[in-house]
């Protein structure tokens, strides 16, 4: 992901892949609607207008729109290092998607 701020809209149920930032850390803010942050392993966390998730260096996780909501997010990478990248794996089942209430 490129420098500055961007803002990202997804429509409902819309998520995207599991993935991991490598070397960097990348910031979520929540402006609209309302979804969901989960890092592997744990627990989802619900996203709602004003919500802000820093999500360390190397952590595989996933986020997207609730089932029933829109959801827009600010992010932006920070504590950048040279050679940071993203690594996009798999798809977040829907079973794993639709425990989520």
């Amino acid at each position: 992901m490129g420098g500055g701020v961007h803002n990202v809209t997804f429509e409902p149920r819309c998520r995207n892949n599991w993935h991991i930032h490598h070397k960097g850390v990348q910031v979520l803010i929540c402006v609209a609607g309302r979804g969901w942050y989960q890092e592997w392993g744990k627990e989802a966390v619900e996203m709602t207008p004003g919500s802000v998730i820093a999500i360390p260096e190397g952590v595989k996780h996933w986020h997207g729109a609730a089932k029933d909501s829109w959801f827009q997010h600010l992010t932006y990478m920070k504590d950048v290092q040279e050679g940071a990248s993203n690594e996009w794996l798999e798809p977040v089942s829907d079973e794993t998607y639709d425990k989520l209430k």
